[in-house]
């Protein structure tokens, strides 16, 4: 980062996507498979743990308080309250610093709405989008994971038809139809965009 803050002169790839694109998966192959070394960021949230997560690895798990004062202060680079839940989520620009450090480029998998903050930011930054192929397979996964409520759910499908139209901004767009296949293409892109 240069002295005004600006993350111009680094690299970071930031994924998005609605609920059930496969966001997860894909960032856990990506870690394995770039030949660019990739980073995973680690987002901030104030929503509560999950059975098994741990601070500092899934998430920073922040206070709300704690959470706006560090907004406050500017060391956001992005951040939303997501799906309607009262929760909110960001990424911390030390994050970015820290992937630097450790001589790769920071992996975003954030939200929509953080990914177009980043866009209006730094609009030369690598954005993909990742879509599944039809609105019937965010359902069937969202249903799959068994972690949220029929509300939850629906009013994840609503976020993601708006999402979906979000898509066109991002420098592409990728369909997870097939996992290696989605894989391969996102490492292509990320080998291109760094020659």
């Amino acid at each position: 980062m240069n002295e005004s803050g600006d993350f111009s002169d680094m690299q970071f790839v930031v994924l998005s996507g609605p609920s059930g694109s496969g966001k997860t998966t894909i960032v856990e192959r990506l870690l394995e498979r770039s030949k660019i070394k990739l980073i995973k960021s680690v987002s901030a949230t104030t929503r509560k743990p999950r059975k098994n997560e741990v601070d500092g690895e899934n998430y920073y798990f922040l206070t709300h308080d704690e959470f706006a004062r560090r907004r406050e202060q500017g060391e956001f680079l992005e951040s939303a309250e997501v799906h309607g839940t009262g929760n909110w989520y960001g990424t911390l620009r030390s994050e970015i610093e820290r992937a630097r450090q450790q001589g790769g480029w920071a992996l975003l998998e954030i939200d929509v709405q953080g990914a177009v903050q980043v866009m209006h930011k730094y609009p030369r930054a690598l954005t993909i989008f990742l879509k599944a192929s039809s609105e019937a397979d965010y359902e069937k996964r969202l249903r799959g994971r068994g972690t949220d409520s029929e509300e939850i759910i629906e009013r994840r499908l609503a976020n993601a038809r708006k999402e979906l139209e979000q898509a066109p901004q991002y420098r592409y767009q990728v369909v997870n139809d097939d996992l290696d296949r989605a894989v391969g293409e996102i490492v292509n892109i990320i080998s291109s965009w760094r020659q």
